[in-house]
Order: structure tokens, then sequence, then C-alpha cells
């Protein structure tokens, strides 16, 4: 048996963040668009470099990106939407980074959660314009590498059925005419390929690890049939991810040369299709091993075991080892962190330790002479220890989770008795204006927050430059007339971070950064034992601006599923249990918040969705359990108390159900980008709680008219009911300047007044 170590793809955004520097760096005008180019490729590079000198076999190249991998094959293919005016040809980076972020004259494209993953891609969006090849980026990577290492690496791309199923703008019948249009220039990508000398090709098709019917399946088919017969010297390496393969005896059939399978998340179903099908004889098989989604040690012994069962279940000629899926999704690597107690940082690999873990495996494999024996070893020893520490060894939250009851998960009243008694206490105005927490965190914040953080300020001084920050940002949402504020979160770094600094059981990292979106970074905290709560989080900062103001201010929290998803998670342990502990902790933080007279409560779940399973049929108890953790962390308030929640790029049309389960008084949601498929949808399915739409994408510099947003306020208008409908951005606004946000806002208010007069004298 031939072993050979690669993997899907490789993080891009450098150890320091190098990446996203450059990127912001050159929409500051702060580097020239030859420099920023050299920066990107020198940091290309030396990914490379890196994998070579720890020892991958095959190397990946066109896992790297401007902004987003979908939007490179869009920009490829000539899928740039008409309002940008492009001409065609190579697309430039004003209109590249415009489809991404907006322009002056033309909103950004639509941005959603790739799977199930905190990763966001921009939706490529077809309305039936010509497309063509404007540059064949994967083959530049190709021979970049080719020049700069002599290596023959493997290119990869976005394979022709998850592009076409992800892009949005045509119907049935239209779907036809872009298939056909798209087909000949992935041909034509392949082929130059191959030319180049490419001896594998690396197609990603991750939605066939989701649900198909026959015509999806007929139609992967019809489009690998043809890539077969239009480049029949293409040995095409089919990568699938995140779950296990759907239709796998037809799948595995296709005309390619191999065939990568996640034997991670889809362990049991792809080794039960292995024992009852079998494995081609005719092609390679990748064997996704090594988690690409965690930042755990793995054990190398099970995983060997692993790989032997899968050797002995197919008749494949030769496997990879890899990841199993890109490593985008973890930190570059641990050696940069220094504050980590031993015993945990023993137990973790980022994707340079996965890559160490990948080659020892192989090499074991080989039957090399190596230390790969006592790695193995080395493994197990370091997965033991992290379970006996004593972070792991609460007795009393674990009796906590057992004993939770249907009570715990109860408001007082139902939804329709509440509305009434809130109602009549908050005495708000029709069409309510709020905003969903942050405020813009201006460079003074950041440095002032760093400065504290070093200790170079004292905590007295800090807590009074916070006050000052909020008591500025209460008198702007004042003078705005913004009918609900918030205190800003000027002491927050991010929503989860500062959460779990203040719960018990959560590490964090110095450099252990990942994208989320764009050139937006985050560094998930790491729940590694048992999540308790000691003191109140929130309430000191809460308490001041609500004593600055008779408006109402929310309190504002990070929800239970959010805090799970958008951390590293222990794995001894089951997430639903890990959810509950986090629940049961902001429960006590909710009633500290309610106690110090906050009258509107905000609990986040913006990550709610992306932790779904990628089957539907398998939705049903991951949204029992997740539903119920919001609403243990929230049923204890009175009725006068109002809960709100807010959710990202949430498909409203398949959600509703969950959506409004979780029982929320308020719930406020990105509709900036998609609201004409958010009025179909609820024209479908109504909505009967209160509901805050997104008027405007935060995501972009672009400042909205009055008009333009007032616009979308009477389309909702034909949906929901005056009584239910509440007016806010898409979401927080924490990663925007003072003053676009102010002239945004101060639009959005208007827009509402406006609405406000008109529904009053009946002109709407």
């Amino acid at each position: 048996m031939i072993y050979t170590s690669t993997i899907v793809g490789y993080p891009y955004i450098g150890e320091d963040r190098e990446w996203k520097k450059a990127l912001e760096a050159f929409w500051k005008n702060e580097l020239s668009e030859g420099e920023f180019l050299q920066n990107l490729k020198d940091i290309r590079l030396a990914r490379i470099t890196k994998q070579l000198q720890l020892g991958i076999d095959l190397i990946t190249v066109g896992d790297f990106t401007l902004y987003d991998r979908m939007l490179d094959t869009a920009m490829m293919f000539g899928l740039v939407p008409k309002r940008f005016d492009w001409q065609g040809g190579k697309v430039d980076l004003q209109t590249y980074y415009g489809v991404a972020r907006g322009s002056k004259k033309a909103v950004a494209s639509e941005m959603t959660k790739w799977f199930n993953t905190n990763y966001h891609y921009i939706v490529p969006e077809y309305d039936g314009q010509a497309l063509q090849l404007t540059e064949n980026k994967i083959l530049a990577d190709f021979l970049e590498a080719k020049e700069a290492f002599g290596i023959t690496a493997k290119p990869t791309l976005i394979g022709p059925y998850t592009f076409c199923q992800l892009t949005k703008g045509y119907d049935k019948i239209s779907q036809i005419t872009f298939i056909l249009a798209l087909l000949p220039l992935y041909t034509h990508v392949i082929k130059e390929l191959v030319d180049a000398g490419a001896q594998w090709i690396q197609l990603e098709e991750p939605l066939l690890a989701t649900t198909l019917d026959e015509a999806e399946v007929k139609l992967v088919q019809e489009i690998y049939t043809q890539l077969a017969v239009s480049v029949p010297e293409a040995k095409i390496m089919l990568q699938t991810y995140f779950e296990s393969l759907t239709a796998y005896e037809s799948i595995v059939k296709l005309p390619v040369r191999g065939i990568g399978l996640d034997f991670v998340h889809g362990y049991g179903k792809n080794m039960e299709a292995l024992r009852q099908f079998g494995f081609p004889k005719d092609k390679i098989l990748a064997v996704g091993i090594i988690n690409g989604r965690d930042i755990w040690r793995s054990n190398l012994a099970e995983v060997s075991s692993t790989i032997k069962a899968i050797e002995q279940l197919s008749d494949a000629k030769e496997l990879w080892i890899q990841s199993s899926c890109n490593l985008q999704h973890v930190p570059i690597t641990t050696t940069l962190e220094t504050k980590l107690e031993p015993v945990l940082k023993n137990a973790l690999a980022f994707a340079d330790e996965k890559l160490v873990e990948i080659i020892e495996v192989t090499k074991y494999l080989q039957g090399q002479d190596s230390p790969s024996n006592y790695k193995l070893s080395e493994s197990m020893k370091a997965i033991e220890a992290l379970k006996n520490h004593p972070i792991r060894q609460n007795k009393d939250v674990q009796k906590a989770v057992q004993t939770v009851s249907i009570q715990d998960f109860e408001r007082h009243s139902d939804f329709k008795a509440r509305q009434k008694i809130q109602q009549q206490a908050l005495q708000l105005p029709l069409f309510p204006t709020t905003t969903i927490g942050s405020f813009p965190q201006s460079d003074e914040v950041k440095r002032t927050r760093s400065a504290w953080r070093k200790k170079h300020i004292t905590n007295e001084d800090y807590a009074v430059f916070v006050e000052h920050e909020t008591k500025r940002w209460i008198t702007i949402q004042e003078e705005l007339d913004i009918d609900v504020l918030v205190h800003g979160e000027f002491e927050r770094t991010d929503m989860v971070e500062y959460f779990g600094e203040k719960l018990t059981g959560f590490a964090f990292t110095e450099k252990a950064w990942v994208v989320s979106y764009g050139s937006r970074c985050v560094k998930p905290p790491i729940i590694y034992g048992d999540v308790a709560w000691d003191a109140p989080m929130t309430v000191k900062e809460t308490a001041y601006a609500q004593s600055q103001t008779k408006r109402y201010v929310k309190g504002m929290l990070t929800g239970p599923v959010t805090i799970l998803n958008w951390s590293f998670v222990r794995d001894d342990i089951s997430r639903k249990d890990v959810t509950y502990q986090i629940a049961l902790a902001l429960r006590e933080e909710v009633k500290a918040l309610e106690a110090a007279g906050i009258a509107i409560i905000q609990v986040d779940e913006p990550a709610l969705r992306e932790g779904l399973p990628l089957r539907k049929e398998n939705w049903g108890t991951y949204l029992e359990w997740t539903v119920n953790a919001f609403k243990l962390a929230t049923s204890s308030v009175k009725d006068e108390t109002q809960i709100h929640t807010h959710m990202c790029y949430c498909e409203f049309n398949d959600f509703i159900e969950p959506i409004s389960a979780l029982d929320a008084d308020v719930i406020s949601i990105e509709t900036s980008r998609s609201h004409g498929e958010l009025i179909s949808s609820l024209q479908v399915n109504p909505y009967e709680k209160g509901i805050g739409l997104g008027v405007y994408d935060i995501h972009s510099p672009r400042v909205p008219s009055e008009k333009e947003m007032l616009s979308i306020m009477q389309d909702s208008l034909q949906v929901l009911s005056k009584n239910q409908f509440w007016v806010n951005p898409d979401c927080g606004l924490k990663t925007r300047k003072e003053p676009e946000t102010i002239s945004a806002l101060m639009n959005m208010v208007a827009a509402a007044k406006t609405l406000r007069q008109q529904v009053q004298q009946s002109t709407f």
C-alpha cells in the first residue's frame, strides 16, 4: 500500500495575521497595489516553505485568497453583478473588493456562513451575464509554486456542483443555462492545469455531504461525466468534507481518479458505506483523519488503527493521509502561545501541529525508521493528562446539568400575554429604533484597552475611560433620538472572549487567530473545563449606562449556543452538556441584570444556525437542545422583562420554527443584503413575535440613504404588523468608523419617523 501525506488546504492569514494587515493597509491606501500583491505573494510562498520543511508529500495550492475563495471563483468566471458596471477582462481589485464590501455606488453581494462553520463566504450572483474566464488564478498559483520550489503541487478549487448550487439568482430553467455556461470554464481551467503539468487537481465538493435527492445526484453525475469527456487526461480528486458522503454508491462510481472522505465528522456512515459497498480499485482514497476543525491533539494510535481498518475495507490502490477539511478553521501554530498552562498546551494541535501528526502517522504506516512510535504514545499521555485535570472535576456544575427539568425552559406566561404587559410597561413608540449592541471601537479604545492589558494604566484609569466612552455614546444616541439604547460594549474585545474571561473553564490564546469573514479575524476561546458563573459580568457597565439616561438601555449578553459554536470546545463530554453548563451560568447573569433594574435584556445567538448538522434529517436533535439552552438562560425573568435575541445571515424560511421556539420577545435579523428573500419568506411563513429588521449592512463602509432604508421598512409592512416591527442595523457596529455610523443611524431614525407618520396618517 502506498501512503501519501497531504492536506485539503492551509490557513492563509499568516502567523501574525500578515495577510489581514496587508489587506487593510491596501484598503487605507497605505500600500500600493504592487506592494500589496508582493506582500501576498510572500505570504503564499512562506506557507509552502513551511509545509515542505515539515515534510508534507503533496503540497496544495489554490487555497490562498484575496478575500474569499468563493468570491475568487465567481470573479474568475466573470460573475460580477451588473450593478458594478464591469466591462469584462481581468477583474481589477477595486471591482473585486467592491463586490465583497460594497462601493459608493453599489451594495455588496450577500455574505453567509460556509456550511456549519464560523467562516462567511460571499454568495456569487448570476443575473444572466455572459460568463467568461477572466484569468486562471489556480494556474497562476500552480506555476508560482513550480517556479519557486520546483514542485508539482496539487491545485484545488471549489467544485462545479458546490459552486453552482451556492450561487444565487437563477431558477430551475435558467440553472441549465448557467451550468452549460459554467462547465466549459471549469474545463478550460482544468485543461490548462493539465497542460502545465498538474498531476492531480482537487475539486472541493462539500455539498456532496449534505442531503441530496435523485435529481441532484443525477446532476452531479452529468457534471463529472462531462468533465471526464472534456478533459479525460485530468486526474481529479473529488474532495468532500464536514460530513459523510451522501449517495455513496453512486458518487464513488463517478469518472474521477480519487475520492476524499471525512473520517472525522463523517466517520460512522463513511465506514458503514465502505463495509457495505467497498471502494473502487482504480481510485485513490483520500482519508480525512486529522480533525481540521478543532484544536485538540489526535490520539495517533487510534488514528493509525482507523486507517488500517479503512485499508482493509477498501480496495484502493493508494491512501492519502490528510486533514478532514481545510485547516483554515484552526489557528496556525501553538509555538506562539507562551501563557497557556502546560497540561492544556500539550494537548493542543493547531494547523502546523496537525501537519506533523499527518506526517508522523504516514511514516508509521510506511514503516519508516522514525520517532513515530514515541509520538503515538506521547499523544495518548497528553490527552489523558488533560482528562484528569481538576478543571474538569466540578461536581456542582455537573449535577446542575443533570437535574435540569422542563420547567427550567419555560417563561411564566405565553408571548401574547407578555406582549401586552411589556407594551404597557415600556411605552415605546411604533417601530422602535435600536442597535444590535456594539459601537465603533476607535483606535483610542483599542490603544487604551491594550495599555490596560499590558498594565501600563491602572484598573481605575481604564474604568474611567470606559465610562467616558459609554457616556459619550449614550449622549450621541439620545441626540440621534434612538428609542432603546445600548452601552456600546467598549470594555469588550470580542462577544465570546469577554464572557469566557469571566467564567470558569475557559482558556485564552495570544496568537491563535482564525478568519471569520474578509479580514475579520477572531481568537476563539478554548472551553477545556467545567463552566461556572462566579460573579456579575455585565451589570456594572450596563447599570452605569442606564444611570446616564431616562431611556431604556439593553443588557447585552452572548447566548450559550453562540459561545459554544464560536469557541473551541472540549471533546470529552457532549456539546449539549457543555452548552447547558454555559446556559446555567448565563441564567445567573440574566437574574443579576434584572435585579439591577434592566428592563430589556438581549441574549444574542448569531451562531445558533451554523451549528446545524449538514443533513436536515439530523436537525431535530440539535435544535431541541440548543433551543432549550437559550430558554434555560432566559426563562427565569418576569413577564415585564423583555428578552431580545439577534441572529446573523439566517435563512429565515427554513428556520422559522426554531426561531419562534426560542420564545424571545423580539428577534433582530440581517435583511439588508437579502431583503427580498425575507419578505417572500414571511409571506409563506408568518411570524407573530417581535422582529427587528436589519435595514442596513454594517459590513460595508457605505452609508445608505434614508429613502433606501424607508423602502425596506415599507416593504416589510406588507408581511409584518406595525406593532411587532423594530428597526435596527443588521449587526453590531464595532468594525465601523464613527462618522459613517452616526450618518447611517441618523438616516435610519429619520426613515423610522417617516414611516410612523405615514402609518399614523394612513398614507401607507
